[in-house]
C-alpha cells in the first residue's frame, strides 16, 4: 500500500502541476486548447509511468468508481484519497512558488487554476450548469476509465484513451467550471486561493463523486450480468 500511495501522490502531482501549471504559467500563450491538452497529456504520462503500481487513479472520484464497481476494496479508498489530495496540494504549492517569482503575479487576481462558476468566473455559468456539467463529465470520464482498464479491453491503450477523454472534457467545459471531474484537483488550488474558491469547492466534490458513483454502479452491474450469461 505504501508504494501505491506514493504512486498516487506523485501521479496526482503530475496531473495538477501540468494542468493547473499550464493554466497559471502559460494560459495567456496557449489558451484553452493548450490547457486542455496539458491535462490530457498529464494523464497519459502518469498512466503509463505509474499505472502498473497503483492503477493511476489520481482522483477520488475514479477511486470511488472502482470501489462501487467491485474492482477495488473499500478499505483501500481512504489511503488512495489521502495520497491524491496530498499530491494535489503539493503541486499547487509548487505552482504558487513558481508563479510568485513573476513581479506582476497576484494570487487574488491570477489565481491558481482553481475551479469555479457564476459571476466573475470565465463564462459565468450558473450553479445548475456547473453541477450538470461536472456530474455528466465525471460519469463519462469514469465510464471510459473502467471500460479501458477492464481485463478484456485492448492491451496498452488505456492511458491514451483516458488522457484523450480528459482533454476532450476540458475542450467542452473549461469555460463552464474550469473542469474539475476530480475533487483532489479542485481542493489543491482552492486551499491556497481561499475565498470563493473554497466556498465553491462543495460543487467539485459532490458532483464528481455522484457522477463517478453512477458510473461505478452501472459498470458493476454490467460485469455481474456478463458473469451470469
Amino acid at each position: 500500500m505504501s508504494r501505491k500511495m506514493i504512486a498516487e501522490a506523485l501521479g496526482t502531482f503530475i496531473l495538477v502541476f501540468f494542468g493547473c501549471g499550464a493554466a497559471v504559467l502559460m494560459g495567456e500563450f496557449i489558451g484553452m486548447h493548450g490547457i486542455a491538452m496539458a491535462f490530457g497529456l498529464s494523464i497519459v504520462a502518469a498512466a503509463y509511468g505509474l499505472g502498473a503500481v497503483s492503477g493511476a487513479h489520481l482522483n477520488p472520484a475514479v477511486t470511488l468508481g472502482f470501489v462501487l464497481s467491485g474492482r477495488m476494496s473499500a478499505s483501500e479508498m481512504l489511503p488512495y484519497v489521502a495520497a491524491q489530495v496530498a499530491g494535489a496540494v503539493a503541486a499547487s504549492a509548487v505552482i504558487l512558488m513558481i508563479a510568485s517569482g513573476k513581479a506582476d503575479y497576484s494570487l487574488a487576481v491570477n489565481g491558481l487554476g482553481q475551479n469555479g462558476y457564476g459571476p466573475g468566473y470565465l463564462g459565468e455559468y450558473g450553479l445548475g450548469s456547473a453541477l450538470v456539467f461536472e456530474f455528466v463529465a465525471t460519469f463519462l470520464f469514469v465510464t471510459v476509465i473502467l471500460g479501458a482498464t477492464q481485463s478484456d479491453a485492448p492491451a496498452g491503450f488505456a492511458g491514451l484513451a483516458i488522457g484523450l477523454t480528459l482533454a476532450a472534457i476540458h475542450l467542452v467545459g473549461i469555460n463552464v467550471t474550469g473542469v474539475s471531474v476530480n475533487p483532489a484537483r479542485s481542493f489543491g488550488p482552492a486551499l491556497f486561493v481561499g475565498g470563493k474558491a473554497l466556498a465553491d469547492l462543495w460543487v467539485f466534490i459532490a458532483a464528481p463523486l455522484a457522477g463517478a458513483a453512477l458510473a461505478g454502479l452501472l459498470h458493476g452491474l454490467r460485469i455481474t450480468r456478463s458473469a451470469h450469461v
